[in-house]
């Protein structure tokens, strides 16, 4: 069996995980450890069985995500004879180590999935048998097929919203007015008239007709969209942990 620990209450942490075992492609059944509630969505689960605390039974392999000892630093060193990986992506280092137990969890293999602080790179080779990069592999998706600007983005419904304004205030300053298409798990109050709300997942292919996409800079939008970084316009958001406003520099610096 293998437990994959996607700590958090949002879509982020389950759209990667759902790449990495589309990528890595496992044997055996796979229990995810998660409070989100998209969990259980058909369209995201990749046909795991989702628990919000571990299973009683030892697992063959762990898969740790994202945080290395838990999103609340709640995971210690796992028993003799089980395989941990990890997955890495930018964290804000210092915010984070803090939260490290004094028994962390040790990693047989480490995945880098973008590049990391300095600090939280050196870290990880401390604790990892072998560290890696790796490049994401997305499971198939149907395009979006809509006209116009595409605002992403799976909530809270605040951000949406200012993601919506964003977009909004891009097109006045233009002189355009483009028909806008917001994806989102669902229609946040307050919506502006106009504003076409679709539930779609994934959502991460653009349609041929599909002018602007318009997203905040979290892992997976960064990622999804690089091919069309010349259409990609993000707003990065404040996170506690997560360093979006690192990321979009770099990917600005990238294009």
């Amino acid at each position: 069996m293998i437990v994959c620990y996607a700590a958090g209450d949002g879509l982020g942490h389950l759209t990667r995980l759902r790449s990495v075992l589309h990528t890595l492609r496992p044997d055996g059944p796979v229990t995810v450890v998660t409070n989100s509630p998209f969990a259980a969505d058909p369209r995201v689960a990749g046909g795991w069985h989702v628990v919000e605390t571990a299973p009683a039974p030892a697992p063959d392999e762990v898969i740790v995500d994202a945080f290395p000892a838990g999103l609340k630093g709640d995971l210690t060193r796992f028993p003799p004879g089980v395989r941990v990986t990890h997955l890495a992506r930018l964290l804000r280092w210092d915010a984070y180590r803090p939260l490290l137990p004094a028994d962390p969890p040790r990693f047989d293999r480490t995945f880098v999935l973008e590049p990391l602080e300095p600090a939280h790179d050196a870290y990880l080779r401390e604790v990892s048998d072998e560290v890696s990069p790796l490049v994401l592999i997305d499971p198939p998706s149907e395009p979006i097929d809509v006209d116009g600007w595409l605002i992403v983005h799976s909530g809270p419904d605040l951000e949406t919203l200012e993601l919506v304004a964003y977009a909004q205030d891009m097109a006045a300053a233009e002189r355009v007015c483009p028909p806008m298409t917001l994806v989102s798990p669902r229609r946040p109050k307050g919506l502006p008239p106009g504003i076409t709300h679709l539930d779609v997942y994934p959502a991460y292919t653009p349609g041929p007709n599909v002018e602007r996409i318009i997203t905040a800079a979290g892992f997976n939008a960064v990622r999804q969209y690089a091919p069309w970084r010349g259409r990609h316009r993000m707003l990065p958001f404040p996170r506690s942990l997560d360093d979006q406003f690192a990321r979009a520099a770099r990917a600005k610096r990238e294009a």
